[in-house]
């Protein structure tokens, strides 16, 4: 089995990073979604409280509560989503800068071969060059 060359390698870690940055990207959509649910459920606890109906009047102490523990939630996740974000950030970085290696690497080894091939038709070229004749045979 053949070297893998390092712009093959470095190709096989961005895919590895840019899978990372999706499931970053995935826990990040997943957390927004849960404030945006717990944000809808705040709105309907506000709306159960601010209501004229008496049923709702006699849970209004349950109401506070459940809002308070919302709220809490909210905050928690808010502190999460930020991480999140730095997280998504810091892995799309590396990808990114993994990508630009890759590049490098494959622009050397096709100037490399490039040069090689160059080097191989002088050698050609020289070898074609050299007469025969002039190789000096002993008695």
């Amino acid at each position: 089995m053949a070297e893998k060359s390092r712009s093959e390698k470095l190709k096989r870690l961005v895919a590895v990073q840019r899978h990372l940055e999706r499931i970053a990207e995935n826990e990040l959509a997943d957390t927004t979604r849960q404030r945006a649910e717990i944000g809808d459920a705040m709105q309907r606890v506000i709306g159960a409280i601010s209501s004229t109906d008496p049923v709702h009047a006699i849970f209004s102490m349950q109401y506070a509560q459940r809002y308070g523990r919302l709220t809490l939630r909210d905050q928690q996740l808010e502190g999460i989503q930020e991480l999140i974000e730095m997280k998504v950030l810091q892995e799309r970085t590396k990808a990114e800068r993994l990508e630009e290696h890759m590049k490098d690497a494959r622009e050397l080894e096709t100037r490399e071969m490039d040069d090689n091939a160059v080097y191989d038709i002088i050698d050609q070229r020289f070898a074609d060059s050299t007469p025969a004749s002039s190789k000096v045979q002993k008695p």
